[in-house]
């Protein structure tokens, strides 16, 4: 699907209030570079890739680890590619999310703001709800959605299951992302987009998908 360019989205104006909020996880609530991109690190040792730093690597953060260790090895084989997965699966949790942080004012805003809320993230199910609960989010959400055995973002799936969940339209929704992939997804999903500015995204990138509304902290939903 090619971006909209058009002049959809007001961008800049009051977020009004929606029925059903999601969010994406990783650069949205949660700066979790450091863990993520040292798990990739670790996985990538005794493989003969270039070095790679944390930098280079959280343009790779919300997109598929069949994605991330392609791009970084392409003449890898498929199952090559799946031990590589399988590596990071173990490298990943044993760090304990120790150098993750909350972005400042999430809690807050999760706390406060109505309506029902649910996650679209990239991370299984089983693991988003593990790091909610460390980060004393979990109560904020009314139900928990990762990508579990579909297709992964910038495609829908992990939207529409939520939308599937609530028994809502996608005009109820408004998507809370910072990647390019999740202003594709929601877009392709049909709902509203709000792009975090605080995230991995790059601006111009997440620009061509023209967001209905940008955020630079995530109180603004209030």
């Amino acid at each position: 699907m090619s971006p909209d360019n058009g002049s959809g989205g007001n961008g800049h104006g009051r977020v009004p209030p929606f029925p059903v909020y999601l969010f994406d996880l990783d650069g949205t609530l949660l700066d979790s570079a450091p863990d993520i991109c040292g798990a990739i690190i670790g996985a990538l040792e005794g493989t003969g890739c270039r070095p790679v730093t944390q930098a280079e690597l959280t343009r790779y953060i919300g997109l598929h680890l069949l994605d991330t260790f392609g791009d970084l090895l392409p003449a890898a084989t498929p199952d090559e590619i799946d031990e590589l997965i399988r590596k990071y699966r173990i490298i990943y949790p044993a760090r304990g999310h120790k150098l993750t942080k909350l972005y400042p004012g999430v809690q807050e805003a999760l706390t406060a703001l109505p309506g029902r809320k649910s996650t679209a993230t990239t991370k299984a199910t089983p693991t988003t709800r593990t790091v909610l609960e460390l980060f004393g989010l979990i109560d904020c959400f009314d139900h928990v959605q990762g990508t579990d055995g579909f297709p992964h973002k910038p495609a829908p799936d992990v939207i529409l299951k939520s939308l599937e969940f609530f028994g809502v339209s996608p005009a109820d929704v408004l998507f809370v992302g910072d990647s390019p992939a999740d202003m594709e997804a929601g877009r392709r999903a049909g709902v509203k987009t709000a792009a975090v500015t605080y995230g991995y995204g790059a601006h111009e990138d997440l620009a061509r998908w023209n967001p209905d509304y940008w955020l630079t902290d995530l109180r603004q939903l209030l």
